[in-house]
């Protein structure tokens, strides 16, 4: 597939770009600096633009298969509407381009449960500006798939794999390499949604 991919300089995006290039994809990664995309291959292309701008979107993620987002904050503690904009823009412009399927990347503290309320209020305005994303995403009429990826280790990772259906445990210690693959698994179709790691709109 061809995959145009947001957020591609950040730890996870990083991932997502890598493993998606391992798996035979081809790459477009949007990115406000090309010059810290700092490896290369055959199958990436790196475009320059903002993730905010409707008009850039629409003419860049023409003849993708899936439009990926795994945005984050710059400052968590600081205010920001960026992933809320960003879902705006990018929800837009695939709709006029004709691409429907959608992933981003947003967070586990949204789920219900203590631990994850008391992490919603320390990072509240980080957390406000990913739910108001979300609504924008699941207003969108889009294909699409919102990962909301628990903290893992690889080790649990692979226990994930290989039990079809089982939740992963929770521990301290987040894998980018695992959420990438999870949501490259995601854009592959393969049957491994779950309530703990996604919300997902499929048409």
């Amino acid at each position: 597939m061809k995959l145009f991919i947001m957020g591609a300089t950040g730890r996870t995006g990083e991932e997502i770009v890598q493993q998606a290039l391992g798996r035979g994809h081809q790459v477009t990664a949007f990115v406000r600096s090309p010059d810290t995309v700092t490896f290369r291959h055959e199958r990436l292309a790196v475009l320059k633009g903002n993730v905010t701008d409707e008009k850039q979107l629409s003419e860049a993620v023409q003849n993708h298969d899936a439009v990926v987002s795994a945005l984050g904050p710059r400052k968590v503690f600081k205010p920001s509407s960026l992933l809320h904009d960003s879902a705006r823009a990018t929800t837009r412009a695939t709709g006029r381009s004709g691409v429907k399927r959608l992933l981003v990347l947003s967070a586990a503290a949204h789920f219900p449960g203590i631990p994850n309320r008391i992490v919603s209020f320390i990072l509240r305005n980080h957390m406000g500006d990913s739910l108001a994303m979300e609504k924008v995403v699941q207003d969108s009429g889009l294909d699409w798939t919102i990962a909301r990826p628990p903290r893992l280790t690889q080790e649990q990772y692979a226990t994930y794999r290989s039990r079809e259906g089982a939740a992963p445990r929770r521990c301290f210690s987040l894998s980018h390499k695992a959420v990438a693959a999870f949501m490259l698994d995601a854009i592959e179709q393969r049957n491994i949604f779950r309530k703990s790691w996604a919300l997902r709109n499929s048409h």
